[in-house]
């Protein structure tokens, strides 16, 4: 027996619209360490084959997800170079302070980091915004964007929320490429 999908449950969409009502927003974020001024995930309510359903939405920075693409390129990568790799497992010592790495660990992360800064310089990854919806999603619609903005707040999670219901929602279709902050940086001084 398949589980209800309480993201499509008439009651569940009462109570959410009830709390955007009162809180004079058109989205609720969902309560979650992983946010950032990069990332948000959020609730809102829209339309979806011409009834209401919640959108479970993370929306995050282009800069996030040309960064996320290069870092699983590289773990690919270095998953075909060294047979035993099974990710870095990172450590804090009982002050709260990173333990420094294994032996193998440390070198299979300075082989990711040369593949990401060789993979920056070279411009080899290039992404661009773009909306996935995920309709098998546990609750409600899953939706996944990424924005050619520097940061998302309210405004910019507000502004999306309205576009995509109104569907006015235009996505820039250039590729773009990153290189790292502290390039950038250097790269100014």
């Amino acid at each position: 027996m398949q589980a209800v999908n309480k993201g499509f449950d008439p009651e569940t969409i009462a109570v959410l619209k009830e709390e955007l009502t009162s809180s004079g927003k058109n989205f609720k974020i969902v309560p979650s360490e992983d946010n950032s001024d990069e990332f948000v995930n959020f609730y809102f309510v829209g339309l979806y084959e011409g009834k209401e359903v919640i959108y479970d939405a993370a929306l995050y920075t282009l800069r996030l997800h040309h960064s996320s693409e290069l870092y699983e390129i590289a773990e690919h990568e270095a998953a075909k170079k060294f047979p035993n790799f099974k990710g870095i497992h990172y450590e804090e010592d009982e002050n709260g302070n990173l333990k420094p790495l294994k032996s193998d660990e440390e070198e299979i992360g300075w082989f990711i980091t040369e593949m990401i800064m060789e993979m920056e310089e070279e411009e080899t990854v290039k992404v661009q915004e773009f909306i996935d919806l995920d309709t098998h999603h546990d609750f409600g619609i899953g939706l996944d964007a990424a924005l050619n903005v520097d940061v998302i707040d309210e405004a910019i999670i507000a502004g999306f929320v309205r576009d995509f219901n109104n569907d006015t929602l235009t996505l820039d279709d250039t590729f773009y490429s990153f290189q790292s902050e502290e390039e950038e940086e250097a790269e100014e001084d």
